[in-house]
């Protein structure tokens, strides 16, 4: 038998054929024994000759029984042998072929006889076995298969063997697919899990020839038959009518509801009358609930839906015992800058001004009194059931502080305050809660030039205060900080008074002069003529000298010094008429501040020309 397998019918042709083939009634008949017992020995040697007609009849009969091993089609072969690791596979070819069982381990029950679907792999390996495919052969089919699938719309079934980023992968006739989430169901799938080892039935939607990939879907099936149950949902849909939904999916904005195959959105200011911050306090995922349609598009594919509007509006609801001038309790649920909102019965609201949670004049944001989530106590001030508005009040379950203001800060008394704001011209300061006092920029400090209050303190610090004045018609409090201490230039109008002398040496060349410095709080301005030294030459920045005091003005902080008047005599008496002339006209006068300012400038301006 061998023997036969292995003789090259290749080389059989017509030209070199010149025997007859004997027993062609029998070859008609019994091929398979005719082949069997041909004897190829006396045919090669030209022993046995056979006709032309034979030989065609002979040409015929091998092609339909043999296989052309050079040929890469697919064939169907029948299983022989069963060893450990191969099955021998006959395919009427010259010699039997291999396959590993590897390739068949979809099919565990492979026995001796089954027909199977091979493809020539290698027509001879070392040993000259002949080597086939069956997962190769399965592919080549399986790819025949789906393209037809995908053409025609067939319904095949697939295995799911496991999950991947995005979606499944399917087994479809030995080829892995890809099932992507959304095609899985016309709902959202949270678990894809419990679809993996299952069969199920699929539509090939798309095919990749050039990446051989293959997408799948689930979903296609159930939607044809989703859109005619759409059609008769969507036809029936009025306003005001209430439907039994499932809750599909929800957002950090709303809920989606399938209807039965339609969907809706129920906004999130439409699932309760009380406000919420998210969808999910309400209701959960696959929950049954009734909704009600509020709205929806000319092609009724965009459907609003209400959950709220299932219930009564909590301001019907409200009693007619709720009048203005009632003491009620709720729980803040939204702050704004401007006042904080008071859910005082669920989906009853009430907002309470930042202006009427304190009786301090001085406005501050409404996270400074009350938070999220606190509950208060506050008296109606508003109520209006029609427009559904009501206005609350904090500060009206206290007493007006200012009713026995005059008691608790008179006039010259001490207290501690906290800085809460500051203006360019001073600083608000909080007594106790509801009474805030002004300290103009002037009243900081008795020494330092404060160009604007932050230089000198900060929001939220304790500063000791004075009361200087009290309006109780105006609810004005002026406060002073510098008055809580002595005022050190009493003690300066003695230490550097007129005609006192002093050493120092010069700080700054300035405008007009120069400046020196006595203490940290006395700077003397010397004018630019009274820097002349007796050989004629002026005082340097950083030079040491001897000065006179020849003006000295505690109210406005001002000093002024000579270094030539210790010599010049005249000098002197110019200096001091001036200083009394100036002295007699603000006694007349009594100017205001800037009436002074003016003068002394004047002043100044005198001395320096001469």
């Amino acid at each position: 038998m061998a023997d036969v397998k292995n003789t090259n019918v290749d080389d059989i042709t017509p030209e070199n054929t010149a025997v007859e083939v004997p027993q062609s009634n029998e070859a008609q008949v019994n091929p398979e024994q005719f082949l069997k017992d041909f004897n190829w020995h006396n045919y090669e040697e030209g022993i046995d000759p056979v006709d032309d007609d034979k030989l065609v009849e002979f040409e015929k009969l091998v092609a339909s029984n043999f296989v052309d091993t050079l040929d890469d089609q697919v064939v169907d072969g029948t299983v022989v042998h069963i060893s450990d690791r191969d099955a021998i596979i006959d395919i009427n070819a010259k010699s039997e072929g291999v396959i590993s069982l590897n390739e068949f381990r979809y099919n565990p029950n492979l026995a001796v006889g089954d027909k199977v679907e091979v493809l020539i792999d290698v027509r001879e390996d070392a040993t000259g076995q002949l080597i086939l495919s069956h997962r190769k052969a399965r592919v080549i089919k399986a790819w025949d298969r789906v393209i037809a699938a995908n053409e025609t719309g067939e319904i095949v079934n697939g295995f799911v063997k496991c999950r991947t980023k995005g979606g499944m992968i399917v087994d479809v006739f030995g080829i892995e697919a890809f099932l992507p989430g959304s095609q899985i169901d016309v709902k959202p799938i949270r678990d894809y899990d419990q679809y993996v080892n299952k069969t199920m039935e699929f539509k090939v939607v798309k095919i990749n020839h050039e990446f051989k990939n293959v997408v799948v879907s689930h979903k296609a099936l159930i939607e044809a038959d989703i859109e005619i149950q759409k059609k008769e949902i969507i036809s029936q849909l009025e306003k005001g009518q209430v439907l039994e939904g499932i809750v599909k999916n929800i957002t950090s904005y709303g809920v989606f509801m399938d209807l039965g195959g339609v969907d809706g959105l129920v906004h999130i200011t439409d699932l309760s009358w009380s406000r919420i911050n998210h969808p999910s306090e309400i209701v959960e995922l696959d929950e049954k609930i009734n909704v009600v349609i509020l709205d929806f598009d000319e092609n009724k594919s965009r459907i609003q839906l209400g959950l709220k509007q299932l219930s009564k509006h909590p301001w019907d609801a409200l009693g007619e015992d709720v009048k203005i001038g009632d003491e009620i309790e709720g729980k803040v649920v939204v702050i704004a800058d401007y006042g904080a909102f008071i859910e005082v019965v669920e989906g009853v609201e009430g907002l309470i001004h930042v202006s009427e949670m304190s009786w301090s004049t001085h406005l501050r944001s409404a996270q400074d009194f009350v938070k999220v989530g606190d509950k208060i106590k506050a008296q109606i001030l508003t109520l209006d059931r029609e427009d559904r508005k009501m206005s609350l009040g904090i500060k009206q379950l206290s007493a007006d502080p200012w009713t026995d203001i005059t008691s608790k800060f008179p006039v010259a008394s001490k207290h501690t305050g906290i800085v809460r704001n500051f203006t360019n011209f001073g600083v608000f300061v909080e007594l106790e809660e509801g009474i805030d006092g002004l300290i103009y920029i002037s009243d900081l400090s008795w020494t330092k030039k404060v160009k604007h209050p932050s230089e000198f303190c900060a929001v939220g610090d304790n500063l000791e205060v004075v009361v200087l004045e009290l309006d109780v018609e105006a609810r004005k409090l002026s406060l002073g900080h510098k008055q809580t201490t002595d005022n050190p230039w009493d003690k300066y109008a003695t230490e550097f008074g007129l005609n006192s002398k002093h050493n120092a040496s010069i700080d700054e060349i300035v405008d007009k002069g120069a400046t020196v410095k006595f203490n940290d709080d006395v700077i003397a301005f010397i004018p630019s003529r009274h820097l002349e030294k007796e050989d004629g030459t002026k005082l340097k920045k950083g030079e040491a000298a001897e000065f006179i005091v020849i003006e000295f003005n505690k109210e406005f902080k001002r000093v002024v010094a000579s270094h030539t008047a210790l010599f010049k005599a005249e000098e002197v008496k110019n200096v001091k008429a001036a200083v009394k002339k100036a002295a007699s006209s603000a006694a007349e006068a009594k100017p205001t501040l800037g009436d002074a300012n003016d003068a002394l400038q004047a002043l100044k301006d005198k001395m320096d020309s001469k």
